[in-house]
Parts: structure tokens; sequence; C-alpha cells
């Protein structure tokens, strides 16, 4: 089976990784942190917003079964790339919407589906996504990994995850693992 990586920030990876991780095709996601400035980062560096890194996705993928622009379509729907540096409230640059491309071909689809989204006026202010080609990728400390799936009680899961999920459900429906 072939498999293909990107990375993609789009606010706060507990919510991202569990949007994904219920998208066929995806075969794994890994909360972390990418574009930064520090090695080897840890969460409480990571939200001083000092370190410049985003809270990041590192999505494992099998292309004959999902497409990039399938990837893009899920990422730009389910978080607003218009908002700089924040995803409701959330606020800091480790919050920012920015592709990681680990190849010329991913960051040419990238550019194609950002142009047509663009094009399209799909959004009312100008979208701020960053595309970037990938530096190292930290992955997050274990208590980061499945975080909503470990936690659906608690108070930020019941109100900013959960509604996520509800929304990523009802516009992909035909795109939910069995």
């Amino acid at each position: 089976m072939q498999t293909e990586n990107i990375i993609l920030a789009n606010g706060c990876f507990w919510c991202t990784e569990a949007i994904f991780s219920r998208l066929d095709g995806v075969l794994s996601v890994l909360p972390g942190y990418i574009g930064g400035d520090v090695d080897n980062p840890t969460y409480e560096q990571v939200c001083t917003g000092t370190t410049n890194h985003a809270e990041a996705l590192n999505v494992t993928f099998n292309p004959d079964e999902i497409s990039l622009q399938e990837i893009f379509a899920v990422f730009f729907t389910t978080h607003d790339p218009t908002s700089l540096n924040r995803q409701g409230e959330d606020i800091g640059t480790q919050y920012r919407s920015e592709i990681f491309y680990l190849n010329d071909h991913q960051k040419q689809i990238a550019e194609e589906v950002l142009s047509g989204l663009e094009k399209g006026q799909f959004f009312v202010n100008p979208i701020v996504t960053k595309i970037t080609k990938a530096t190292t990728f930290w992955k997050a400390e274990d208590y980061h990994q499945k975080y909503f799936q470990y936690n659906p009680d608690k108070t930020y899961c019941q109100a900013v995850i959960k509604p996520k999920v509800e929304k990523f459900e009802t516009l992909f429906a035909d795109k939910i693992k069995n």
C-alpha cells in the first residue's frame, strides 16, 4: 500500500486530530509542532507563542483512497483560513493556518486549491493560509495523542471539539471511516 504524509496547521491539534482521524483514507494523525526556532519544543513553550511553532498534524494517508485535494477540502472547511493567528478563542501564532508541504507536488496542489478558493471567493475575508516547505516536525507529548477520544467529557472537548466534529460529520458524511 502506498502512503503519503502532509503536515497541516489549522488551530488546536486536539480539534484537528479528532476530525482527520475520522477521515476515510487517513491511516494516522500525529499531533505535534512545526515551523519554530526551538528544537524539541514542549507544549508549555509553544503555548507562550515565542517559539514560532504551530500546533500541527502529520497526516498519513493512502492516496489511492483519498486525494490531497479532498484532504485540503476538509482542511479549509473545518477551520477559518481567514483568521490570522486565531481559531475561535485560541489565539496566538501557534494556532495559525498553514500547509507544510513535503514535496513539489504537494506545493503545487496546495497552491492550486488556494488559488481556486480565492478566485471563487468562497470566503468573505481574504485567506491568510500560508504554504511553506516543511521543516522538522516534533511529536507532541503523549497526553496530546487522541485527546478527544480519551477526554470526550472535558469542558473544552464538549464546547469546542465536539461541534467541529459534528460539522465535519455533516459536511463530509460520505468520507467518514466505517
